[in-house]
């Protein structure tokens, strides 16, 4: 979202194997110990690795429930809705016709919400929304491991070779926002990835976002980027926080839809506010007005990280060119970026780099049969 301008068929499989090591007491991957060979059973030194490391074992975000709990989002409309001086009272203005979220400051009455600024709204047109729970992970200091975050709402199984259906046979139900190990990888004949995240259990990479090392990006003086920076893969839809060339947290997000396409490229964070209002096309069908956007990090003119409240679709695109995040990984990187070190003037500087890894929607390397 922007800010107010104001500021206020059978498969033919190619397959490459993943070096890693998160773990130091457990096997360390080398090249081949898992590559997958469809007339091969898996190797027992692949599935010794996989029964010790079965899952990405990372610390966690911590929940946001401070802000999560001081606000009460509401969705109001989608039609315009008319505010009042006073429960009952007259009319003073009006909510246009949108996506219009407001922050109610006084819920006592049953029939009326008091929002932010004072006007009063009728309970009959919102509706209660509750904020996603979701958080990112933090990176130990030996991360190199591929993993990845299962995106797939509908709950199927992972299938038993790549470019198969799923199977129940698998003994893997996908569930959204379940973390998976990447052992292997396949290429169908239409140069979609899959990933085995188990022993006879591999995953189309449709139905997951894969965090991976991003392209280290230079500054205006062909330096490599230093300090506390982020790297947004537009393709997969993460977000990775570095120190230096340490990767030291990784997270889901939403980035800009079609037409409102985030810009690809390297900026900084030029100002950050706790909580901003954010609006915009005002009168148009894609017409928002967002109250209380939480923990805002501008980088690009008015496009900005933040907190996202209206919805849980982390690893999808979803927004009007911002980068959307759960409250509670804005708050961590709110947090964290603003506890750089400063340069000698003071200043602190932290990069966003805005990369993809493919064309979004379609295989990495593009339709073979295009």
């Amino acid at each position: 979202m922007k800010r107010l301008i104001t500021l206020s068929a059978v498969m033919l499989l190619t397959i490459s194997a993943v070096t890693f090591a998160q773990d130091t007491a457990a096997p360390v991957f080398e090249p081949g110990v898992c590559a997958y060979q469809a007339d091969k059973p898996t190797s027992q030194a692949c599935l010794d690795l996989m029964t010790s490391q079965a899952k990405p074992k990372f610390d966690r975000v911590p929940l946001d429930g401070a802000t999560i709990g001081m606000y009460s989002f509401y969705r109001v409309g989608p039609d315009a809705v008319s505010k009042y001086d006073a429960p009952g009272g007259s009319v003073v203005g009006e909510i246009p016709k949108g996506f219009n979220f407001i922050n109610a400051t006084n819920e006592d009455n049953p029939e009326w919400l008091q929002i932010l600024g004072g006007q009063w709204i009728p309970r009959a047109h919102t509706k209660l929304v509750s904020p996603s729970e979701f958080t990112g992970a933090l990176l130990p200091d030996n991360w190199t491991q591929p993993f990845a975050w299962v995106l797939d709402t509908t709950g199927i199984y992972a299938s038993l070779t790549p470019g198969t259906p799923g199977n129940k046979e698998s003994g893997y139900l996908t569930h959204r926002y379940d973390m998976v190990n990447i052992f292997a990888e396949a290429t169908d004949s239409e140069g979609w990835l899959w990933y085995m995240i188990g022993p006879n259990q591999w995953l189309k990479q449709t139905f997951v976002a894969r965090v991976q090392p991003a392209p280290h990006p230079k500054d205006t003086n062909q330096q490599d980027v230093t300090g506390r920076w982020v790297a947004v893969d537009l393709y997969e839809q993460t977000l990775v926080a570095y120190e230096d060339n340490k990767p030291v947290f990784a997270t889901l997000i939403a980035s800009g839809l079609d037409h409102h396409d985030t810009n690809q490229g390297l900026f900084s964070i030029w100002a950050r506010m706790p909580d901003d209002r954010m609006s915009g096309a005002t009168g148009a069908p894609s017409a928002y007005d967002l109250q209380s956007v939480p923990w805002v990090m501008y980088f690009d003119g008015s496009i900005s990280l933040h907190g996202t409240y209206w919805h849980d679709n982390f690893g999808y695109r979803r927004s009007h060119g911002c980068v959307n995040l759960s409250i509670s990984d804005a708050k961590w990187l709110f947090n964290w970026t603003a506890g750089a070190t400063p340069n000698p003037n003071g200043d602190i500087t932290n990069y966003v780099y805005v990369f993809s890894t493919g064309k979004y929607g379609e295989p990495p390397h593009g339709l073979k049969n295009a």
